[in-house]
C-alpha cells in the first residue's frame, strides 16, 4: 500500500493554486485593461475608468543578449522567442514595455509605410494586451547604421520631418484603439546641433548602436530649442491626425537641462507644450547620487510627470541605483529598466562581470517592485 506525504500533495495543491490564480488574473488583464491618461494633479498617472493610481514599472525590450538583433530582426521568423519574453517580463512584474522601432523597417519611401511592419506591430500589440502589459513605442529609430535607408539620409530637414511625420501618422493608426498603449515616444535621444553644418543624422555608436539622433544638420542661427519645439509641434499633430487619446513623450538626454555646458537644445521648460509627460533617461554615476536626484527634480520643475525611461547600474552599482529610485520617488512617477531575453536563473548561470550586473539590476527590480507598485 502507497502511503501519501503530506508535505509533497501540500506543496503540488500550492502549485495547483498558483497556476489558477495566475491563469484568472492574466485574463482579467486581457479583457479589463484600461486607458491610462494623465491625473489630475499632473505629476502623476492614472487609469482612465477606475481612478487608480498606475506608475509605469518596466522594461527597456530593445535588443537580444548576445546578437544584438532588433526586434524586427527576429518577430517575423522567431515570434514564440517574443511571446515567451513577454510572459517573462509579465512575472518579473512589468507593466511596461518600452519597445524601440526602426525607422527603416516601417517606411519604404518617404511617402509609403511598410504594410508587413505594420501588421507585425499590430499582431505584438495584441500580444501585449494578451499578457497585460502596456507599450512605450518609440520610433524613428536608427541604431543599426546599415539598416539606415540612403534616401532618408539625403533628404533635407524639411523632407526629413514631414517623412517622419509620415512613420508616426502610420503608426497611430495602426494602434490608437488599443489600451495597451501607455504611450508614444517621438524619437530616443534627439539633439539639436549648433550652427555649425554636419554631415551625419547620427551621433557615434554605443555597444555598436547610434541611440542619439539629430533632427536638423545646422540650426542656422536659428534659436535651437525653437526648432526643437517646432519638430516636436509637427510630430505630435501627425500623430493627433489619427490618435487623440494616448500619451506622447520624446526620451530626452539628462542634459537637456538649461545648465552650463553640453545642451541637447531639448530646454523642457521651452519645448515640452504639446508633450503630456517628461521622459528622461538617467544612469547614475559612482558617489553622485545627489546629483542624479537634482537632475529628475530640474525635469520635474515643468509641472508634467515624469518617467525615467531609461535606468540601470551601468555607471554605479545596484546598490546605489536603488538608492537613486528611493530618493527620486518625490520627483518621479515611473522608472523603466532593461531586459534583454534572459532570466534571472539564466544570469546565475553565468560567469561574465556583465552577467553580475545584469543579475543584480534583474534582482533589484523585483525587490523594489513591492515598494513602488501596490
Amino acid at each position: 500500500m502507497t502511503r501519501c506525504n503530506p508535505i509533497r500533495e501540500l506543496a503540488f495543491f500550492r502549485t495547483l493554486l498558483v497556476l489558477a490564480v495566475c491563469a484568472v488574473d492574466s485574463s482579467l488583464l486581457a479583457d479589463d485593461l484600461e486607458w491610462v491618461r494623465v491625473a489630475n494633479d499632473k505629476k502623476s498617472f492614472v487609469f482612465s475608468k477606475s481612478g487608480r493610481k498606475f506608475i509605469p514599472w518596466g522594461f527597456n525590450y530593445d535588443h537580444q543578449e548576445g546578437t544584438g538583433r532588433l526586434i524586427e530582426d527576429y518577430w517575423d521568423k522567431e515570434w514564440p522567442t517574443i511571446v515567451q519574453d513577454f510572459k517573462e517580463m509579465k512575472a518579473l512584474g512589468a507593466n511596461v514595455v518600452r519597445i524601440h522601432l526602426q525607422f527603416g523597417a516601417f517606411m519604404e519611401s518617404a511617402k509609403n509605410p511598410n504594410k508587413h511592419a505594420l501588421d507585425q506591430l499590430a499582431r505584438l500589440v495584441k500580444l501585449a494586451e494578451k499578457t497585460g502589459l502596456y507599450l512605450d513605442l518609440t520610433g524613428l529609430g536608427c541604431y543599426h547604421k546599415k539598416d539606415v535607408p540612403q534616401w532618408y539620409d539625403e533628404l533635407g530637414e524639411k523632407e526629413r520631418w514631414q517623412a517622419q511625420a509620415v512613420f508616426w501618422q502610420a503608426v497611430a493608426g495602426r494602434c490608437a484603439d488599443s489600451p495597451a498603449i501607455f504611450c508614444y515616444d517621438l524619437m530616443n535621444e534627439p539633439v539639436v546641433p549648433g550652427n555649425k553644418k554636419r554631415k551625419d543624422w547620427l551621433a557615434g555608436a554605443f555597444g555598436g548602436k547610434h541611440f542619439v539622433q539629430f533632427i536638423t544638420l545646422s540650426a542656422a542661427n536659428r534659436p535651437r530649442h525653437e526648432i526643437a519645439r517646432q519638430w516636436i509641434g509637427q510630430l505630435t499633430a501627425a500623430v493627433r491626425k489619427y490618435d487623440k487619446r494616448h500619451l506622447i513623450t520624446v526620451g530626452l538626454v539628462p542634459w537637456s537641462l538649461d545648465r552650463p555646458g553640453l545642451n541637447s537644445g531639448f530646454i523642457p521648460e521651452k519645448v515640452t507644450g504639446n508633450l503630456d509627460f517628461i521622459a528622461v533617461h538617467l544612469y547614475p554615476e559612482k558617489g553622485k547620487v545627489n546629483e542624479a536626484v537634482d537632475t529628475v527634480k530640474g525635469f520635474a520643475a515643468v509641472g508634467k510627470p515624469v518617467v525615467i525611461e531609461e535606468i540601470f547600474p551601468l555607471k554605479c552599482d545596484a546598490r546605489e541605483l536603488g538608492e537613486f529610485i528611493d530618493r527620486s520617488k518625490k520627483h518621479a512617477t515611473g522608472w523603466i529598466g532593461f531586459y534583454w531575453g534572459k532570466t534571472p536563473e539564466e544570469y546565475r548561470k553565468g560567469k561574465t562581470f556583465r552577467d553580475a550586473v545584469v543579475l543584480s539590476w534583474l534582482e533589484l527590480f523585483q525587490e523594489k517592485r513591492k515598494t513602488i507598485l501596490p
